[in-house]
Formats: structure tokens, C-alpha cells, sequence
């Protein structure tokens, strides 16, 4: 079974955000740090070379368990054409709630923003809330 290549790392989180590009990127990846640590409070690890996350759970995918592993309870990423958004739909309670945050879009296990003018912060706050809640899945029977 292969290692999981996106683990936490010893990289600091200002440093990366620092480099953002572009400066709008930058910009909203320094905010969303600000939001993520308010409502977990807790600080950011660097998970892998580009994801800022906050927590940590064991997670056993259902497509194949032998693949379980660690992944941030909730976190973000700037990346050059948009910010990624982890941990906000997985729960019932965050799905339910998704529709409010605004101009989004949605990948397998994320949410896109352009830009945080886009979304509203607070339903933002209380999806990283719910994402807070998160439990280790449990071991497949």
C-alpha cells in the first residue's frame, strides 16, 4: 500500500502564504488563515506543499479502505486560479448549509471560491464550525 503523499509538514504557514501569487490569492489565503484560526482555534499546518489545515481525522474512504490515512478536519488552499475549500460539504450539516455561502463550485472533495468578496464569511464561520465537529470515520467492519 503506497504512503499518503499530502501529510503534515514542518513548512510555515506565513512563509507560504507570503508567496502567494497572485497578490489577490495572497490576499484572501492571509484572511482565510485569519478566519480558519478564529473559529477552530487552533493554529495551521502545512499539509503537503500547498493545503493550510486545522485539526486532524482518520479517515477510511469507502471506496477502498486500505487506503485509510490522516486528513485536516477543515482547511484551504490559495491556488493560483482559485481558493480550495476542504472539509465544508462532508458532513450532512455543512452539505445542508452549502447553498447559503454564495458563488461557489464544487470538486470531489472541495469547494472552489474565485474570491472571498464572492461568499458570505459568516455562513463561511459556520461551515468550518460544523467541519470542527468532525469525529475519526469509523473502522469499516
Amino acid at each position: 500500500m503506497n504512503e499518503p503523499k499530502t501529510v503534515p509538514t514542518d513548512a510555515h504557514v506565513d512563509a507560504f502564504l507570503d508567496a502567494v501569487t497572485p497578490a489577490v490569492r495572497r490576499d484572501d489565503g492571509i484572511r482565510l488563515a485569519e478566519i480558519f484560526r478564529e473559529t477552530t482555534g487552533v493554529e495551521p499546518v502545512m499539509w503537503g506543499p500547498s493545503i493550510v489545515g486545522y485539526g486532524s481525522y482518520r479517515y477510511v474512504p469507502p471506496s477502498d479502505p486500505r487506503r485509510r490515512g490522516d486528513w485536516p478536519k477543515t482547511g484551504f488552499s490559495p491556488r493560483r486560479a482559485q481558493l480550495s475549500l476542504y472539509g465544508l460539504k462532508d458532513l450532512p450539516e455543512g452539505a445542508k448549509l452549502l447553498p447559503e455561502l454564495g458563488r461557489y463550485t464544487e470538486g470531489a472533495g472541495c469547494v472552489y471560491v474565485k474570491k472571498l468578496a464572492d461568499i458570505d464569511i459568516e455562513v463561511l464561520r459556520q461551515l468550518i464550525a460544523i467541519a470542527w465537529t468532525r469525529g475519526d470515520d469509523p473502522e469499516p467492519a
